[in-house]
């Protein structure tokens, strides 16, 4: 049973409601930062399962909407970075670059080690290593056909796909916590600013929006996917295949700070909440993104490597959040711009970059604006990360 794309975005905005409308109601999700679309999202996961497992009948969704959502936030994480928040921006995008680097290592290890105590092919591990953690959904798909055909793995897809939707749902689950975890342990003080780069503080204070703060944030953000597309294009003509979001975001920083001063400062004059315009429609896409890549989800496919894949994930996601409290956060800075960016590292390692903004966006939307993680963690996310895990997965694999 599919259901058609129209019908599809109206239960994921009925779901983001769900979940935002849950959220508010209950003070422990607001504590430790659960993001509003994980609730709806999975909600509808656990619902298409049961009836999967009674009937014996799935239930799927036309996700075409999806990706263009993905695009839109992007563009509009761009259009709020300023020039000083990227240079400043240099140091902490190598560290947390290394510091990726050196999970992707400790993932595969744990993956191969994993597998050789199942009594398993050991380079089964990948498959519940980086490939499907910090590569995500279409590296396991581009991967599990080598596994199956030259390694002599015949389960290599089930295991990946498997181990990707026990990551992504983890990921969403642990930023929130560990971020309420750090500011209190190491005392921390948020900065409780209103301007988010994503969405609206949960202050009170009342936003500037009005119509035509709106209307300038939707025609700047089709600009940005205008020019992120074409970038995109091009340079896929030498070769580099750029993911569509990072020549999205790239566009927008290009117009943000390209764009003459005159007019930028006369639109901004004339209508200051054009930003809160920004932040509101990124954040709407973003949550609706979420929700849709969580009614993706289909459980039953873990029937069958079940046990295998929950030790393995187990050992992955206490890993990740011991990486994350003892190194991240320590190397980062150990300030609130190191809490949100670790409260994100959790997307990193174990599900996707719009994991990891979500886990960033309830954080800052509960304790306060940190710009610069909002440029550093997608550049290493969506860009950095995926060359150097393609190449760390290939010496493994060779």
């Amino acid at each position: 049973m599919e259901i058609d794309a129209f019908y599809t975005f109206t239960i994921a905005i009925t779901l983001l409601l769900v979940g935002k409308i849950v959220t508010v109601k209950t003070p422990l999700l607001r504590k430790y930062s659960i993001p509003e679309p994980v609730v709806g999202g999975l909600l509808c996961t656990v619902v298409v399962a049961l009836f999967y497992a009674a009937f014996d009948r799935r239930i799927t969704f036309d996700l075409q909407m999806r990706d263009f959502l993905l695009l839109l936030f992007f563009a509009g994480v761009g259009l709020k970075a300023d020039v000083k928040t990227l240079l400043a921006g240099g140091r902490p995008l190598a560290i947390l670059l290394s510091l990726a680097i050196a999970f992707i290592l400790i993932q595969n290890l744990t993956g191969v080690g994993m597998a050789t105590v199942f009594g398993l092919e050991a380079r089964a591990g990948l498959m519940v290593g980086s490939i499907s953690l910090t590569g995500g959904i279409g590296t396991t798909l581009a991967w599990a056909p080598i596994f199956i055909e030259r390694l002599g793995i015949p389960n290599a897809m089930e295991l990946g796909v498997a181990a990707n939707t026990i990551g992504l749902i983890a990921a969403c689950m642990i930023g929130g916590p560990v971020a309420a975890y750090l500011i209190k342990r190491h005392s921390v003080v948020p900065t409780h600013s209103a301007e988010l780069d994503i969405g609206a503080s949960n202050d009170g204070r009342q936003s500037g929006l009005d119509y035509f703060c709106v209307l300038w944030a939707l025609l700047a953000l089709n600009l940005a996917l205008i020019l992120g597309l074409g970038i995109s294009h091009i340079l896929a003509l030498t070769g580099l295949n750029l993911p569509g979001f990072v020549s999205c975001l790239m566009a927008g920083i290009v117009i943000r700070n390209l764009m003459p001063i005159a007019v930028s400062s006369r639109v901004l004059r004339l209508w200051p909440g054009v930003d809160d315009g920004l932040a509101l429609i990124s954040d709407l896409a973003l949550g609706l993104f979420l929700t849709m890549a969580l009614m993706g989800l289909q459980l039953w496919q873990l029937n069958g490597v079940f046990i295998f894949v929950a030790c393995a994930l187990a050992v992955q996601i206490a890993l990740a959040i011991i990486f994350t409290i003892v190194v991240v956060f320590r190397l980062m800075g150990r300030d609130y711009e190191a809490v949100v960016i670790s409260a994100g590292f959790g997307g990193i390692a174990l599900g996707s970059t719009a994991t990891a903004i979500a886990n960033m966006t309830a954080v800052t939307q509960q304790h306060g604006a940190s710009h610069r993680a909002f440029v550093v963690v997608p550049l290493v996310c969506g860009f950095f990360i995926d060359i150097v895990n393609a190449l760390i997965i290939s010496a493994f694999v060779g």
